[in-house]
C-alpha cells in the first residue's frame, strides 16, 4: 500500500483539497485499495483543545463543484512519528517544505516533495486563504495530483 500525506499550513484548504482530489482520482481508477491518503497541518492554528476545524467552507464548496466530498475531515497536525508511517509527504509551498523538515527532523529517506514539482513546475500551490481564489487553488491541486499519480504509477 502506498501511503501519502498532503501537508499545508492549517489543513483546512489546500491539503484537504489535495487529499480528496487524490482519493477521487484513485477511486475512478479502481485503485483505492492500493493507497492510504491523508492530510495534515504544519501549524496548530486550526486545532483547538485537540479538535481540528473542518474544511474551510469555500474549499468545501469548490470540491463539491467537482463532485468531491470532504465530509467529516478535520484539521490535524503533522507529527514526527508520521515519518515512518508514510511513503510521501507532499507540501503545497516552500514554507510547508521548510516546516515539514523541522517537524519531521529532516528527510533522510527523501520522502518530502512540493506538489507542483510532479507537474514540472517550481510554483507553489496558490493559497486561497490569502487570495480568496479557490478555483485557481483547485486547478493547481488537480494538476499536481494527476501528475503525482502518474509519477507513482510509472515507478
Amino acid at each position: 500500500m502506498i501511503k501519502i500525506m498532503f501537508v499545508c499550513h492549517g489543513n483546512i484548504c489546500r491539503s484537504p483539497m489535495a487529499e480528496f482530489v487524490f482519493k477521487d482520482l484513485v477511486l475512478k481508477k479502481g485503485m483505492e485499495d492500493k493507497f492510504y491518503i491523508s492530510s495534515s497541518a504544519t501549524s496548530t492554528e486550526e486545532i483547538w483543545n485537540g479538535v481540528g476545524n473542518p474544511v474551510y467552507p469555500p474549499a468545501k464548496r469548490e470540491l463539491a463543484k467537482h463532485g468531491i466530498s470532504c465530509e467529516g475531515k478535520r484539521a490535524v497536525q503533522l507529527k514526527r512519528s508520521d515519518y515512518d508511517k508514510f511513503d510521501y509527504f507532499i507540501g503545497m509551498d516552500r514554507a510547508n517544505i521548510r516546516n515539514m523538515n523541522r517537524i519531521l527532523e529532516n528527510d533522510p529517506q527523501n520522502k518530502i516533495y512540493k506538489l507542483l514539482t510532479f507537474a514540472g513546475l517550481s510554483d507553489d500551490v496558490a493559497d486561497p486563504w490569502y487570495t480568496g481564489d479557490f478555483e485557481t487553488t483547485y486547478n493547481d491541486v488537480a494538476e499536481g495530483c494527476e501528475a503525482l499519480l502518474n509519477f507513482i504509477l510509472d515507478k
